[in-house]
């Protein structure tokens, strides 16, 4: 109990010095408390993120207008028809759907309080926005609805995410052609979800270690802020009588005060922060303030372990300092760091990864307790190897210029607040090369080449059935930006009814279009308006010449639920044979050829069309001209832009987000480096100021201040690159995926901390210049 109560009455004497001990009391303590709070705010962050990412979720499953079951309902009062309408802007994607509710009981998608009308749409908040400013216009081309609402936030997943509800009519006859669906209820859930993927499970756990290990590293440092001050300080409480111990506990009590001020200043940032979250995108990705509601648990769980770890921080850091009334020890040639127990971490983390080695992702999960372990304690040695490092290299420097002399000799006194101050960044530049590795390696596992031949086309639009052959095609060619157009449409011929429960024994494709474009899937002897041709050399079936029989009935399939009546062909006499080549899908088709002379009038209805697009990039907006076509030609016609590949949507979700958090962390790495900057500045004001006086010129000591921040950043860099080579060869070994350096991200990795410090040293040579007015030299 008494061992209690000293340490409380320590503690409380640190923190009244902090905040009563005069200017240079407060001010360290509000340094303390901006670097400590940065960190908060961002530990706050990752504490709401799991409960953004549920409500995003949940919203998402609310309103989902899928129909999973393979029969279609009957119309009732209580059903809805919708059809999805999705569509491109720029670089944004734009959620569109048309309504048509088919009774008064008819269920309203989350957000709405009323079905739209025929020729109206209720949109988003940032979609109204959008159509109201000037960049919106070709977009308002393209949704020729009246607005008469805004989605409420129940029914949209993001602030920032472009959306629209518009009435429709005659929707129900398209159900079964493309996405038109009818509904007694939104968000019926898939009965089959994916399987969890087990690298997908490890790319999350390892982004979220190394997002928030460099956010514990600052705040470690930041409590430390103002040590040599500190220690004259603590020599002075000995010479009143303190003892060694209880100097400790005052000084621990001091960083706490910083620490308790820091999780105020970091409540209020992340505060600030989550109404800012509301009017912001990044990458593509926003969210409600509402969703960023911390977890109690784990808040609670920030403002414990923060005061702790100052306390714990500040007395690891004092257990070999020697505090005596005259002085400090510390002043004195430190004991040169051992290596043997800092490679000790990393071997460990190494050691706990090893096992796993092989497993890739048909062994099951990753045991999740020996990868964070694995990826942390690789990670904290970086922070225990940077020292030494620097210590081992400063000590070894020549001579060299004023500016550089001042530099080495400044290192070589302090080269373990040098370390600290880059330890954050180093440790953010290994796991980032470490992730980038990782990614690059199982990347093609995620992504699939899509076989489009893009130097053919580079847009595809599907257009429902009975859409006028010709005149659609030439809506296309008319397009500003389109080079050439290949309208194909098509369909599926049968040697018996698809009514029937079994379907056809046999069937084939039709293709029907203008010579120039059935050159572009079959190689044709010769071809004029009128001619039927049979293909060979398709490469899914055959049944194309099994069929071509003359005067053979074959009934063609209807995808529309409208259509009461198959359509029938009989086979004419003189069907011309022709080779087939590859599309511009990539694919050899097979079946029937038809020019649109040759296609009956009762056939006309039964055929959707494929028209593939060449378009000319150099003309500004080509895609969205071609899209408002699209859109003018049938509200439910898709348009597709085409790419060499296709990405699973699940891994490219997990690499936003590493590119989020990456942000998140690269603005909190810039903004406390900027604060350890202008606190070292700010201790050094005196001799700065005595150099300046005795007429060092001010271009010399600024330029000691660069090589200060570049040499200990230049060996953090390279020791985090070889650091996060290993770690990404590790991860690697684990997925069962060959291992390769990609020399690009390391590169990129490196040169992006790079230039965040270069950026932090431009802004504090300002405060460099103030510090160096002959007013330094005053003092109290």
């Amino acid at each position: 109990m008494n061992l209690l109560r000293q340490w409380s009455r320590d503690l409380a004497l640190g923190v009244r010095f902090a905040f009563a001990g005069g200017r240079e009391g407060w001010v360290r303590a509000v340094l303390t408390a901006v670097g400590v709070g940065l960190g908060v705010a961002l530990l706050l962050l990752s504490t709401a993120l799991p409960n953004a990412l549920a409500v995003r979720h949940d919203r998402e499953e609310a309103r989902t207008d899928y129909a999973f079951s393979a029969e279609t309902l009957p119309k009732a009062d209580d059903t809805v028809v919708v059809a999805h309408v999705d569509t491109d802007f720029r670089d944004k994607r734009v959620r569109g759907r048309l309504l048509e509710p088919e009774g008064p009981r008819a269920p309203l998608p989350p957000g709405l309080g009323a079905f739209p009308a025929d020729g109206e749409m209720v949109v988003s908040p940032a979609l109204k926005e959008l159509l109201s400013s000037d960049s919106g216009k070709l977009l308002r081309e393209r949704l020729p609805y009246r607005i008469t609402g805004t989605v409420g936030e129940t029914g949209l997943i993001g602030s920032q995410e472009l959306a629209y509800y518009a009435g429709g009519s005659g929707l129900a006859r398209h159900i079964g052609a493309g996405d038109v669906y009818r509904l007694e209820r939104f968000g019926e859930t898939d009965p089959a979800p994916e399987e969890p993927d087990p690298v997908l499970i490890l790319l999350n756990i390892v982004v979220i270690v190394v997002l928030l290990m460099p956010v514990a590293v600052f705040i470690a440092a930041a409590v430390r802020f103002g040590g040599e001050r500190r220690d004259r300080r603590l020599a002075a409480l000995r010479l009143v009588g303190a003892d060694g111990r209880m100097a400790r506990r005052i000084a621990a009590g001091e960083a706490m005060a910083g620490s308790l001020l820091g999780l105020v200043l970091g409540t209020g940032f992340f505060l600030m922060g989550r109404q800012l979250a509301g009017s912001v995108e990044v990458l593509g990705e926003s969210v409600w303030p509402s969703y960023l509601d911390p977890s109690p648990v784990l808040a609670a769980l920030v403002a414990v372990a923060v005061p702790t770890a100052a306390v714990l921080v500040t007395l690891l850091a004092l257990r070999g300092v020697v505090i005596e009334p005259l002085g400090v020890v510390r002043a004195a040639k430190p004991s040169r760091r051992r290596l043997w127990w800092r490679l000790l971490l990393p071997v460990a983390g190494l050691a706990m990864l090893y096992p796993m080695v092989g497993q890739g992702r048909e062994n099951g999960d990753f045991n999740q307790y020996l990868v964070v372990g694995g990826v942390l304690l690789v990670l904290v040695g970086v922070t225990a190897l940077l020292p030494w490092l620097v210590e081992t290299v400063v000590a070894r420097l020549g001579s060299g210029g004023v500016a550089w002399q001042l530099a080495v000799r400044r290192l070589q006194l302090s080269s373990g607040t040098a370390a600290r101050m880059v330890n954050g960044i180093a440790v953010a530049v290994a796991g980032a090369i470490a992730l980038q590795m990782l990614f690059a390696g199982v990347d093609n596992q995620y992504t699939e080449d899509t076989k489009l031949d893009l130097g053919r086309a580079q847009m595809s639009v599907s257009v429902p059935d009975g859409t006028p052959l010709a005149a659609t095609a030439q809506k296309f060619a008319d397009t500003k930006g389109v080079r050439k157009v290949t309208a194909l449409w098509e369909g599926y011929f049968g040697d018996s009814s698809w009514k029937t429960e079994n379907g056809p024994a046999l069937a084939a494709g039709l293709t029907v279009a203008d010579c120039a474009a059935l050159r572009e899937v079959a190689e044709l002897p010769s071809c004029a308006d009128g001619d039927v041709f049979v293909l060979d050399g398709d490469q899914f079936s055959a049944d194309g010449p099994k069929l071509n029989k003359p005067g053979k009935k074959l009934y063609i399939e209807s995808s529309a639920s409208g259509v009461s009546t198959e359509a029938t062909w009989t086979v004419p006499a003189g069907v011309i044979e022709a080779r087939s080549i590859k599309d511009p899908t990539g694919t050899r088709r097979g079946g029937f050829l038809m020019t649109p002379a040759a296609l009956p009038e009762n056939l006309r209805k039964s055929v959707s069309g494929q028209v593939y697009l060449s378009i000319d990039e150099s003309v500004p907006d080509a895609y969205e001209y071609t899209r408002n076509t699209t859109a003018s030609v049938d509200p439910l016609a898709y348009t597709a832009t085409w790419s060499a590949t296709r990405t699973s949507n699940r891994f490219e979700s997990v690499r936003t987000g590493l590119l989020v958090g990456a942000v998140c962390v690269l603005a909190l790495i810039g903004a406390s480096l900027l604060v350890s900057q202008l606190e070292q500045l700010r201790e050094r004001r005196k001799l700065l100021s005595s150099l300046v006086a005795f007429g060092t010129r001010r271009r010399t000591l600024a330029l000691s201040v660069l090589w200060q921040t570049a040499i200990p950043i230049a060996l953090g860099l390279f020791l985090a690159a070889a650091v996060g080579l290993t770690l990404g060869g590790i991860l690697l070994k684990m997925t069962g995926t060959p291992v390769s350096a990609d020399w690009a991200s390391v590169l990129s990795m490196t040169g992006i901390g790079a230039a965040v410090v270069l950026l932090v040293t431009l802004l504090s040579l300002p405060p460099l210049v103030r510090l160096m007015r002959p007013e330094g030299l005053r003092t109290e």
